[in-house]
């Protein structure tokens, strides 16, 4: 197998919050993880168990330690231009596409901006190269003069997806991308994410809670609970012959729809974990 694209070791992400007394509770503790060029891993978890403690460590938004090697390089020797280039191939979408966007700048400034800053493109080219990114995430190119605010929370969410792919990266973090999104807008940005890896070899580490769309979109899983990686494999792995209980407890969840069957099943947790808190972790 080649080397990784991304690796990450022993990685602890802290932000201070004291559990008790004795012991100060870590975000992300002991973290393990390998995602190859072209791939998609897709992380899960409930809230709080550090998916996006991960994801914003990888692209530098919080402080960690441990060891994340892109490319080859260690991000904790990277300084200066070093730095620059590796953080042009490493992009973000995030969950809020609104949150990210200025509403006071029109979109096609917004696109642009990456792109002169890392002097991706000649000023002469500009106009071309946001329209192109534009007709990329399916939206037409006179766009570009418009505001944030004249879009649908699906089109602003292709907006931010054409800021992200402007600078060529292989590898963009998309921390929950279609949580806040109607299920139809959802398949099609989904789609949209399928059709640009495809066409361009983007890895993604796509971190989500729906784990219909995790089994749709990823090749392989990381199930991480309480800050912890439990269990790691291919999706057919980690779907049909789950090892770790509460892998299996999230995925009998899913087949409970009604809300008196979810108090049930969260009783259920309890005692899964209690039973089989020596049994098997990551594969």
């Amino acid at each position: 197998m080649n080397e990784p694209l991304l690796e990450i070791k022993d990685l602890v992400v802290n932000y201070g919050n004291v559990q008790n007394k004795h012991q100060v509770a870590n975000a992300v503790d002991g973290v393990n993880l390998t995602l190859q060029a072209g791939e998609t891993l897709g992380l899960v978890g409930e809230s709080g168990s550090g998916k996006s403690s991960i994801a914003r460590s990888v692209v530098g938004l919080t402080k960690w330690s441990g060891q994340i090697a892109f490319d080859g390089s260690d991000m904790n020797q990277l300084r200066g231009g070093a730095l620059r280039r590796v953080r042009q191939n490493l992009q973000m979408i995030f969950q809020d596409p609104y949150g990210t966007l200025d509403p006071r700048m029109p979109i096609g400034k917004q696109i642009a901006e990456p792109l002169l800053a890392h002097g991706f493109v000649q000023r002469d080219q500009l106009k071309v190269r946001v329209s192109e990114l534009l007709e990329m995430v399916e939206l037409d190119g006179s766009a570009a003069a418009n505001y944030p605010h004249q879009f649908s929370g699906g089109q602003r969410q292709r907006v931010a997806i054409a800021r992200a792919i402007g600078l060529s990266p292989k590898l963009i973090v998309c921390d929950e991308p279609t949580s806040a999104l109607d299920v139809s807008v959802q398949a099609q940005i989904l789609k949209l994410l399928d059709g640009l890896q495809r066409d361009h070899g983007i890895a993604y580490l796509f971190i989500a809670h729906n784990l219909g769309v995790v089994r749709q979109v990823s090749d392989r899983v990381a199930v991480m609970y309480m800050g912890k990686l439990v269990e790691t494999g291919s999706v057919e792995e980690v779907f049909d012959n789950p090892q770790h209980w509460y892998t299996k407890a999230l995925l009998n969840a899913v087949l409970e729809p009604e809300p008196s069957s979810r108090h049930r099943g969260r009783r259920r947790l309890t005692k899964m974990k209690d039973s089989s808190e020596n049994s098997g972790g990551a594969r």
